[in-house]
């Protein structure tokens, strides 16, 4: 989308706010982004860049705890592709590949990489390939 994408804003901006502003809790509601996601031959939707995407933000909002800031939940925008206001069905953001013309979903590699993440309660790039 042509948008940057800088992951450390995401922390700068976390601790501006309980400096400038407040300590009261902090939820995350939306953080994601959108690529050119598509299934491949094998039937799987290989989105290395939003894991990646994923990690470093995850990653940034754990900088932000470890700096004192009262951040208690993080959510991924989004869990379903669907459709958005600005763009329609042209933008994907979901970690879940969704055919929109049969309603059909395939767990994307950002779903698997997430999967993960929450079960082991710790932020690290793995590169996830597989079935779900």
């Amino acid at each position: 989308m042509d948008w940057e994408i800088e992951a450390a804003g995401l922390t700068a901006l976390l601790v501006r706010i309980r400096d400038e502003y407040t300590t009261l809790p902090i939820y995350i509601t939306e953080n994601g982004a959108a690529f050119n996601d598509y299934v491949d031959p094998n039937g799987q939707v290989l989105d290395g860049n939003r894991v990646a995407y994923l990690q470093e933000h995850i990653s940034a909002v754990h900088d932000a705890i470890s700096a004192g800031v009262n951040v208690q939940g993080y959510f991924v925008w989004s869990l379903l592709d669907n459709f958005e206001w600005a763009f329609g069905y042209s933008h994907r953001f979901g970690i879940v590949w969704v055919d929109f013309p049969t309603g059909t979903r395939l767990p994307k590699e950002s779903f698997r990489w997430y999967r993960q993440l929450i079960a082991s309660n710790t932020v690290q790039y793995a590169r996830s390939t597989g079935s779900d």
